[in-house]
């Protein structure tokens, strides 16, 4: 028996065959689109899950069920996309839509929720039992485990670390407000930070990364720091503390047993975690008599969205 788990971005909706291992055996990929009422998400969806079951010579029966990683605001319960920004779509009842050509459960929920879901039950989380999920990618997203279940808020509206205010009145955020971690600790965020220390140091060896890539990216101020660049150097050190000020509150908040970061930044590795272990273990509330907060590295990597979400079937329906 498989599960089906399908990982909804911005660029492309990527579905995947899941065995009970967490190994993925089949995979199908679509373009994300423009949606109408004529031509909606769902229809999309269908046609992953149609691909996926052919790739993996599988019929619907094979399936104990089919789970949904959505980003933005997303009613689990109902199976309603309630809001989403970046793919544009307000109430899409995105479950029952499918519910009529798919017999069996089907499950909806936060991208950044399941993909803490695919940590704790087949990855770097495995073996703990509170977790902090931390996306650091175009946005700040997350996802919190305590007690081995997922924490959604009411009405699945909650766990949106990425919007609390860590500078008041600071800078803009695509949510409205002003001075949210996701304006200082995204990667949006810090290819901002990267261009503005560019235009003041003409010197910096991140304009000569950037002619090597074709433009600004999350890497040009790694790839110089690496290189002796102190500019660079700044713009990281300055970015790291941003990243660990916003880990710092989550720790504070819920103690969990690890922090897992996942995302584009989260290649770098030990240049992120050592620094942001360091000012974990001297900021986070008693630090010298609570337990230590580790950080640690995702694991599940670019197969996390279509794992969660798998790993949303096996928690929901156990």
């Amino acid at each position: 028996m498989y599960y089906i788990g399908i990982d909804v971005g911005g660029m492309s909706i990527k579905g995947g065959l899941v065995t009970q291992n967490g190994e993925i055996v089949a995979r199908y990929t679509v373009e994300t689109r423009r949606y109408s009422e004529e031509y909606g998400i769902a229809d999309d969806i269908r046609k992953v899950i149609d691909g996926v079951l052919a790739a993996g010579n599988v019929t619907i029966a094979d399936i104990v069920g089919i789970g949904i990683g959505q980003p933005g605001s997303v009613d689990s319960e109902r199976g309603i996309i309630r809001y989403s920004n970046n793919i544009p779509l307000e109430r899409v009842p995105v479950v029952a839509q499918l519910k009529k050509f798919f017999d069996v459960p089907i499950y909806i929920n936060n991208d950044a929720n399941c993909a803490a879901l695919g940590e704790y039950v087949f990855g770097a989380g495995k073996g703990y039992r509170d977790i902090v999920f931390v996306t650091l990618g175009t946005g700040v997203g997350s996802g919190i485990i305590i007690g081995g279940k997922l924490f959604e808020g009411r009405e699945c509206a909650g766990a949106e670390a990425g919007h609390m205010v860590i500078i008041a009145g600071g800078e803009k955020c695509n949510c409205g407000r002003r001075g949210c971690w996701e304006a200082y600790a995204s990667v949006s965020a810090l290819i901002r930070q990267t261009k503005a220390a560019m235009e003041k140091d003409p010197s910096s060896l991140m304009h000569e990364e950037a002619a090597a890539e074709g433009k600004v990216s999350g890497k040009t101020a790694f790839l110089a720091a690496k290189r002796g660049d102190k500019t660079a150097r700044q713009v990281v050190d300055t970015y790291i503390d941003y990243v660990g000020e916003g880990l710092v509150n989550l720790a504070d908040i819920f103690r969990p047993d690890v922090i897992l970061l996942g995302g584009a930044i989260s290649k770098e590795g030990e240049r992120l975690t050592v620094p942001l272990q360091k000012k974990m273990d001297a900021e986070a509330f008693g630090a010298k008599f609570n337990p230590r907060v580790a950080v640690k590295i995702a694991s599940l990597r670019n197969d996390a969205g279509i794992l969660g979400a798998a790993a949303l079937v096996c928690s929901t329906s156990d």
